[in-house]
């Protein structure tokens, strides 16, 4: 959702340097807003919601599609989807989350040294380019194959060998700087 947040605020920020009038206009922002607040997305996630729907409408432009009958109808639509996209992301984090805690509970007896090494992992993880922290990620935590990992990612097999060789010794070499290992 970052991603997509950065692209919104880079399209809009290019529609205004460009003297290119807003896709929305101040009723269908507000509008949009409203769908997005009723349909459950929290107070401070309404801007980036916004942007969204001006992303989509300015892509849609943008790939020579003709503009929506009614501007209004469409963005309101949109909203909504992303509203529903926000609650799935939202679960899925939740669900990640409960199984993490559950396999922490399960594999690692709770303590002190667990905490030491669960601090320093994901510090060494938080300091991996992305495309490594993404397929150590996807290895390790989602047990996918390297194959897995390839298809899903539309990438080689030997780049995702290549990634992931690189971020378990860059995070390795991490562990043992630190001395938690």
């Amino acid at each position: 959702m970052a991603v997509l947040r950065r692209k919104a605020r880079r399209a809009h920020g290019d529609v205004q340097e460009q003297g290119v009038d807003d896709p929305l206009d101040a009723a269908q922002e507000r509008r949009v807003r409203a769908v997005l607040a009723l349909g459950g997305v929290p107070q401070a996630d309404l801007p980036d919601g916004v942007q969204q729907v001006r992303l989509r409408l300015l892509e849609r432009a943008a790939k020579g599609d003709e503009a929506p009958r009614d501007v209004s109808a469409w963005a309101a639509v949109v909203a909504s989807n992303l509203a529903m996209d926000w609650h799935r992301a939202k679960r899925r984090q939740e669900r990640l989350g409960e199984r993490l805690a559950s396999l922490r509970h399960l594999e690692h007896p709770s303590g002190e040294e667990s905490s030491v090494l669960s601090l320093a992992v994901a510090q060494g993880l938080d300091e991996l380019p992305d495309a490594q922290r993404q397929v150590l990620v996807l290895r390790f935590y989602a047990d996918l194959s390297v194959r897995g990992i390839a298809e899903e990612l539309g990438v080689p097999e030997g780049t995702v060998k290549s990634r992931l060789h690189s971020a378990v010794r860059a995070l390795r070499a991490r562990l043992h700087e630190d001395e938690v290992v």
